[in-house]
């Protein structure tokens, strides 16, 4: 000082500690030695070393007794080279440093100059993230099997038959494959198409459902194919997408596919090899990807022989057939549907009806000619005309009632002359020990047989208590 006045380079010295002690960053300037010329005061609280006791300390020293670990002017120092690491202090946080060397006009390093940020909060943050992205996924992962399960749910089944039949649909249902739904109306066609849906790596996208026996054929290139603006009287200003091309990307259900006319077979078949449509009224092709999943209760293979049905196309659909079994086929099935279908309807009505056992055992033993489909509409029907709680068997339609008698020889067919010297009350037990009899042969469990009577466990084990003899007998 001179005078009264700072020299240029006392000027100089001041500005620099000014530049250091109000930065943003954390500096520390070492010297060729390693001895701290200068640095931040807050900077070495995150070390655990006070404020005003860092100054003329070696970064040697403070390394070997583990302040700073390591010291990245150390590194600096030794390697000649910019350095970044990242440093765990005492304190429990982590730090980003960045050390560069400084060297003289001969090439000779002078000193190492480094600027450190605490990367603690940005570090748990990190971890935090990861921890949220690992939940995410556990959840992703987590809803995907409860989507399956729902799935799976729909499906409901206990006969060998749909069993081998489910194993089947589960194998191919992660491919692309073209799938060829047999089976008469009624049996689920559908529910099974959706199924495989659900569990393709397409489940995301769209499910186009198309029954072909209910879209007049006159309308049926535009509403598969669609139209452009101006194509035809009454079309739409703006034109329309053709259902196949709402498809891309997803599953197109043709159901009933046996009802497509000739001529559409042949742009059907077109568009299954080229995966490209053409809209009515259109110029260019438009390129679609879609798995497609056919249906029919129809014999596809007589139809080509009458010529009704082109063997090409019917080619294309036949690569995984499935032949559904119809319900008569499968009686082991017809209990637990019974019971689904009920529960879903008095959900559906906020309505609490029952089966009597010997309805439950009539509906067991008739053959259902209209298959899963009929059972569903019968059970809706009789939730909302019969007024009772208790569905008997002489609330069953006339008709049905007269189809049972024709067809089933029933245990509960008792001999005229037997009823009429018991009292109601003798042959209500009578008919409740029979179904009882019979449930008890079929089923393995109380809780089996309970679903499969339509009621409680526990009364389930009362009324076999109460005809303990009987069932010893093991006889009607």
């Amino acid at each position: 000082m001179r005078g009264g006045r700072f020299t240029v380079d006392e000027e100089l010295q001041i500005e620099l500690d000014k530049i250091v002690e109000t930065s943003n960053n954390n500096i520390t300037i070492t010297d060729e030695d390693g001895i701290i010329l200068r640095s931040n005061p807050n900077h070495w609280t995150m070390y655990g070393v006070k404020a005003d006791s860092y100054i003329g300390k070696s970064v040697y020293d403070l390394e070997k007794e583990g302040v700073l670990s390591p010291s990245v002017n150390v590194l600096v120092l030794k390697e000649k080279k910019v350095v970044r690491i990242l440093q765990h202090t005492k304190t429990g946080q982590v730090v980003m440093s960045t050390g560069y060397p400084v060297f003289n006009k001969e090439g000779r390093l002078i000193r190492a100059i480094s600027y450190s940020q605490d990367q603690t909060e940005i570090i748990q943050l990190q971890e935090q993230y990861k921890q949220l992205q690992t939940k995410v996924a556990g959840f992703q992962t987590e809803v995907e099997k409860l989507r399956e399960k729902e799935a799976s749910h729909r499906i409901l089944f206990r006969s060998a038959k749909m069993q081998q039949l489910f194993k089947t649909i589960q194998r191919v249902a992660k491919t692309d494959a073209t799938i060829l739904f047999l089976g008469e109306s009624g049996v689920g066609k559908s529910t099974l198409a959706r199924f495989i849906h659900d569990q393709s790596e397409r489940h995301k996208e769209p499910f186009i459902e198309v029954n072909c026996s209910t879209i007049p054929e006159t309308l049926f290139e535009s509403e598969m194919f669609g139209y452009e603006p101006g194509s035809f009287t009454g079309a739409q200003r703006k034109g329309k997408q053709g259902l196949v091309e709402q498809a891309n990307h997803g599953t197109l259900f043709l159901d009933e596919i046996g009802e497509l006319p000739l001529a559409i077979q042949v742009k059907l078949l077109k568009v299954i090899q080229e995966k490209k449509l053409m809209r009515i009224g259109g110029k260019d092709e438009l390129q679609v990807n879609f798995r497609l999943i056919t249906a029919t209760n129809q014999d596809l293979k007589k139809m080509v022989d009458e010529g009704k049905f082109r063997l090409d196309l019917y080619y294309r659909l036949n690569v995984v057939p499935v032949d559904i079994p119809p319900l008569r086929e499968r009686k082991d099935d017809i209990a637990i549907l019974l019971q689904h279908y009920l529960q879903s309807i008095n959900e559906k009505y906020d309505t609490s009806k029952k089966l009597h056992p010997t309805t439950y055992e009539l509906l067991i033993h008739y053959h259902w000619p209209g298959n899963v489909r009929e059972m569903e509409n019968l059970l809706e029907r009789l939730v909302l005309t019969i007024e009772e709680q208790i569905i008997v068997p002489e609330h069953l339609p006339f008709d049905l009632q007269k189809d049972i008698k024709e067809t089933v020889d029933p245990p509960w067919n008792f001999d005229q002359e037997i009823i009429e010297r018991k009292t109601l009350k003798e042959t209500l037990e009578e008919v409740e020990l029979k179904v009882i009899l019979s449930a008890y042969a079929k089923c393995k469990t109380t809780y089996e047989m309970a679903e499969y009577l339509g009621i409680s466990q526990p009364s389930v084990i009362y009324k076999l208590k109460k005809y303990k003899e009987a069932i010893k007998k093991g006889s009607f």
